[in-house]
């Protein structure tokens, strides 16, 4: 099945990282010994993503849609599980637009509060993703508002691929990049960037296996929508530039993770670096944790930590 063949490439990202970069940060890679989580793997390196602005990767897709596409007198309007939904709030007050964010019931309350904090209107419509992206369509059908894709749309990969550009100048000598797949955008603008030059494997919820059944289907089809990580790893269907990006770029075995090896990932990275991860955030840590995903003898892996906004630790 012949998608869409996008102009997602390493020029097109280069580019986009020259227009954002003084909008985000380059977020560190650190190399740690896998030893200190009980895995015989070598050192690994650990992107972490998380301390971007708004706590994870959306803001690049969010300031790239924003710079290159002119929002009219309506401002924009995103549907969001809540990480790309905080993204886009944060990136047009930064810009001086209007935002209005549609979520689900299932967002957590600390994204909840995040796209709050940023002044944008939140609306709460229905019980999954794919509901509130419903509700933000018809907004944009009466308001003719900017629509921001969460992960279908140019602009959103291109975003999302400068994660893979600072990885790959931080750590230009890995085998493997480990990336958590919900609708897309992250890997598809990851694997755009290494273009087959360093393996990409997805990993997913196995309440969630979007990518994994679409590429078993030959196509973007239905998927369950549940798990732990449902509000940042669940969508109805893998995005379509995703899909076709992920045919030619991504390794074809897709690394699935239960919600208790999340959770031990999350524990773990907490235990050993303090780092605070939502479970989206965790998932690909969890494919090595867990041993779902096993590196061969020498094998140099990175790890996208993807996203940390999450209430699993406070401060009273």
């Amino acid at each position: 099945m012949r998608l869409i063949e996008p102009s997602i490439g390493r020029a097109e990202i280069e580019a986009v990282e020259r227009t954002i970069r003084p909008h985000v940060r380059w977020t560190p890679t650190i190399a740690v010994e896998s030893a200190d989580f009980g895995l015989d793997a070598g050192t690994l390196r650990l992107k972490l993503e998380l301390l971007q602005h708004t706590g994870s990767f959306k803001a690049r897709g969010a300031f790239t849609n924003l710079l290159l596409r002119p929002a009219p007198a309506a401002g924009v309007v995103a549907a969001s599980g809540g990480n790309h939904g905080a993204a886009v709030a944060f990136a047009a007050q930064r810009l001086g637009l209007p935002a209005a964010v549609f979520v689900p019931a299932i967002t957590s309350p600390a994204k909840i509060e995040r796209i709050r904090s940023y002044g944008a209107e939140l609306v709460v419509d229905g019980e999954r993703y794919a509901d509130a992206l419903v509700a933000s369509e018809a907004r944009v059908a009466a308001t003719g508002a900017l629509a921001i894709h969460a992960y279908d749309q140019v602009e959103t990969l291109l975003g999302q691929g400068t994660v893979g550009l600072e990885m790959e100048a931080d750590a230009p000598d890995l085998d493997t990049v480990l990336v958590a797949v919900g609708g897309g955008g992250l890997i598809g603008g990851i694997a755009s960037w290494y273009a087959g030059r360093t393996r990409v494997v997805a990993v997913e919820s196995d309440g969630a296996p979007t990518l994994r059944d679409a590429l078993a289907a030959g196509g973007p089809v239905d998927a369950p929508a549940g798990g732990i990580a449902a509000d940042s790893l669940a969508p109805r269907q893998i995005g379509k530039l995703a899909y076709d990006i992920a045919r030619r770029h991504v390794a074809p075995e897709v690394v699935l993770v239960t919600d208790d090896e999340i959770r031990g990932a999350q524990a773990a990275l907490w235990s050993a670096l303090r780092v605070v991860a939502e479970p989206g955030g965790a998932a690909a840590f969890a494919a090595l944790l867990s041993g779902r995903y096993r590196p061969a003898r020498g094998e140099k892996v990175g790890v996208l930590v993807c996203g940390g906004n999450t209430t699993a630790v406070r401060f009273d």
